[in-house]
C-alpha cells in the first residue's frame, strides 16, 4: 500500500468545515449598515472574507468614522454567534471526510482558524463534528499574529508534532491560504464553485498547490498526491 503522503492535516474551518459565510457577513453588513457604511451581505464578503473584524479596524473607521471598541466587538459576536447557533449548516461532505482522515492519520488533524475560539467551537459543535478536533482546535485570536501570516499554522503543527513541510492545508480564501503556503505547507484549495472560477485562479495565484471542488472526495485527493507535484 502506497503511504500517505502527509503527516498531518490541518483544516481552515469557515467555509471549509462549516458554511458560515454568508451568516457572519449578514450580520456584518447590518451592523457596519448601522454605523454608516451601507453594505450588502455580498459586498460585506467581498470586502472582509477571510480575515478577522478586530484587524479590519483601520477601514472601518475609514468608512464609518467609529472606531470599534471592545465592546462593539462583543456585540458583534452575540449578534453573530446568534444567527450561527440558529442557522449554520456543514460544508457537504466535510464531515465524513475528516473523520476518514482523523483514522487515516491516528488522530493527527487539527482545526486552524482566524476566528476567535468560541465562535470556532460553537460552529463544530452545531455541525457534530467538535469531537474530531477537540484538543486540536487553535485560533489566530491566540497566536502573535493571524492570517495570513502563518502562525496559527506553526502552532497547529507543533502542536501535532509535525513539521510543517509535511503538513496538508485546507483553505478557500486566498487569506488562508497565503497563511498555509508561509508556513510551509502544500496547500489543497476548496472552490465548490468550479475549477475555472475566479476564486480558484485567485488560490492559484498565492500557491495553492491543487484545487479541488467536493469536500468528500478530499480524502482521496490527499492520498493521491505527488509531491513532486508541488
Amino acid at each position: 500500500m502506497t503511504p500517505f503522503p502527509f503527516d498531518a492535516v490541518l483544516f481552515d474551518c469557515d467555509g471549509v468545515l462549516v458554511d458560515s459565510e454568508p451568516i457572519t457577513n449578514r450580520v456584518l453588513a447590518e451592523m457596519m449598515t448601522e454605523l454608516g457604511w451601507p453594505l450588502t451581505p455580498e459586498q460585506s464578503i467581498r470586502i472582509f472574507l477571510g480575515k478577522a473584524v478586530k484587524d479590519e479596524a483601520p477601514l472601518i473607521l475609514e468608512k464609518t468614522g467609529f472606531a470599534i471598541t471592545p465592546e462593539w466587538l462583543q456585540g458583534f459576536w452575540v449578534r453573530r454567534n446568534a444567527a450561527l447557533d440558529r442557522d449554520l449548516v456543514e460544508v457537504p461532505g466535510a464531515p465524513s471526510a475528516v473523520r476518514a482522515l482523523l483514522s487515516t492519520l491516528d488522530g493527527r488533524i487539527a482545526c486552524a482558524s482566524g476566528a476567535d475560539r468560541r465562535k470556532v467551537e460553537l460552529q463544530l459543535q452545531k455541525v457534530g463534528i467538535y469531537d474530531v478536533f477537540e484538543g486540536r482546535i487553535f485560533s489566530g485570536h491566540e497566536t502573535p499574529r493571524s492570517k495570513p501570516y502563518p502562525d496559527v499554522y506553526l502552532a497547529a503543527a507543533a502542536a501535532l508534532g509535525v513539521d510543517p513541510k509535511r503538513c496538508a492545508v485546507v483553505e478557500d480564501t486566498t487569506t488562508g491560504a497565503t497563511a498555509g503556503v508561509a508556513a510551509g505547507a502544500t496547500v489543497f484549495g476548496y472552490s465548490p464553485d468550479g475549477l475555472g472560477h475566479s476564486t480558484a485562479d485567485a488560490l492559484r495565484a498565492v500557491g495553492v498547490s491543487r484545487i479541488f471542488t467536493d469536500m468528500a472526495e478530499l480524502p482521496q485527493v490527499l492520498a493521491a498526491w505527488q509531491p513532486q507535484g508541488r
